[in-house]
């Protein structure tokens, strides 16, 4: 027959550790981040920045998993006792009155396919390259100088080119800035797809002009140090006009798409399509089987 500790007799608790076991302090992780910043930095720097960065990442990655493996690297850290006491001057205790029939409110409440959001992406990127195609033919005479700009931004060839050859056409610095802005395009179409159904009230108000606003103004910081070139000759009314095309067709392409009611707060039953009595509504009685 078992027996109780005196302290389980008393109904006291077991006594607290003093001490618990944690993982160790490691700066591997930074060193890991750290040299995967400087891997990307280097497509629009220099190769031995690229170099660096992969070598700091290696070894970033090989000192984390030593971390762990084969023996986790932990270390004792003390457990104080802390005394928490409840004092009010209340003698009885208040309670919130919840009705039982009362639904916790998810929002969104209805959401847009992924398929919306693609689709949105890439109606937003052709209105996008039209602006930025027309302000190459009026501002600089040639519809491939803002197609080299872009292409400068993850291409260090293009941003070697000479003012006289940015006007000029190259195969692979198009092919790069129509991947580019293809993809990109498609994220920001997504992130609107998920986005908008939390701004039921002029959507198209944020998307198509506070966002694009908020992200010109964040890269005209910030740009000067990440592409000199770029930022030296980029016209920011041109391209904040891009923007705003890009935001508004964007968003009206995604909320003319049919949404769908959210499932977040349906059970996991009902969701795996699991028969339950009691979760699944009763089928009628002519019902074939």
């Amino acid at each position: 027959m078992a027996t109780l500790s005196t302290t389980e007799q008393l109904g006291q608790s077991p006594r607290a550790p003093r001490e618990i076991e944690v993982p160790a302090s490691t700066a591997w992780p930074f060193l890991l981040a750290l040299g995967a910043a400087l891997l990307f930095a280097g497509l629009v720097t220099s190769a031995s920045v690229s170099c660096l960065g992969a070598l700091l990442a290696v070894a970033g990655s090989v000192g984390w998993f030593r971390e762990v493996l084969p023996r986790e690297h932990e270390e004792a850290v003390p457990v104080l006792p802390e005394d928490i006491r409840l004092i009010t001057d209340r003698r009885v205790v208040e309670r919130l009155p919840v009705l039982p029939d009362q639904l916790r409110a998810w929002l969104p409440v209805h959401s847009y396919p992924i398929s919306a959001g693609v689709k949105g992406g890439l109606a937003g990127s052709v209105a996008m390259a039209v602006l930025a195609c027309t302000y190459g033919v009026l501002k600089a005479g040639s519809v491939w100088y803002p197609i080299n700009l872009l292409a400068a931004v993850a291409y260090r060839e293009s941003s070697r080119l000479g003012p006289a050859q940015l006007y000029s056409f190259h195969a692979d610095a198009f092919a790069i800035a129509f991947v580019l802005h293809g993809v990109v395009s498609i994220f920001v179409g997504l992130l609107y797809g998920a986005m908008l159904p939390m701004f039921p009230r002029r959507p198209i108000v944020l998307g198509g002009l506070i966002a694009p606003a908020l992200w010109s103004g964040l890269l005209y910081t910030i740009l000067g140090l990440l592409n000199p070139l770029l930022a030296s000759r980029i016209d920011w009314l041109w391209f904040m006009a891009s923007q705003v095309a890009f935001g508004i067709v964007a968003g009206l392409v995604v909320v003319r798409q049919p949404s769908f009611p959210t499932r977040e707060n349906v059970s996991f039953v009902l969701r795996a399509g699991i028969e339950a009595p009691g979760t699944m509504p009763p089928r009628e009685s002519g019902e074939n089987h």
